[in-house]
């Protein structure tokens, strides 16, 4: 685990610059454009940095992700929930799959719920009856990927013992 604050500062940066480079990346799903990297990135920011670094760096690439224009509205509920939850969860569980369990559930389930409200009031859609589907579904692709993508890359450092010890419940 990084303590220096300066040195999780200058990680969380990195980090989002990976997460804002990955969204090029992304895969049209539905109403929502699926981008498997900045959950890959939210997971890293969680269990390396800790719940509010990564709810930080999430913010900063979902907002420089919409000053660039390549992505909407939508990657601010689509990557904050699932950021800080995975976070909360690894600093009370010390497990990855607390960590993984906590960025799917918070961008998959709470972020996409959250989307509709802000695509009625930003983007004039009215999807109601099919919210579910609109948003739940492709923010869970989305999320799912990039838990898979994170969870090899820590479970190979963790088995390496280069950040993480096994079984570390510090």
């Amino acid at each position: 685990m990084i303590n220096n604050k300066t040195q999780k500062m200058v990680l969380a940066g990195v980090l989002c610059a990976v997460a804002v480079a990955g969204s090029l990346f992304s895969i049209p799903v539905l109403g929502s454009k699926c981008a498997p990297v900045q959950h890959m990135v939210n997971i890293l920011c969680g269990v390396l940095l800790g719940p509010w670094y990564a709810l930080g760096a999430a913010f900063v690439a979902s907002l420089l992700r919409n000053l660039m224009g390549l992505g909407s509205i939508l990657a601010f509920p689509g990557s904050m929930f699932g950021a800080l939850l995975c976070g909360l969860l690894y600093r009370r569980t010390r497990s990855l799959a607390g960590a993984l369990s906590g960025e799917v559930f918070g961008t998959g389930i709470l972020g996409g719920l959250c989307a509709y409200p802000l695509a009625i009031l930003f983007l004039g859609q009215n999807a109601g009856s099919i919210a579910f589907y609109v948003y739940v579904m492709p923010f869970m692709i989305s999320t799912v990927a990039g838990a898979i993508i994170s969870g090899v890359l820590l479970y190979n450092l963790q088995k390496a013992r280069k950040i993480l010890p096994l079984g570390s419940n510090r």
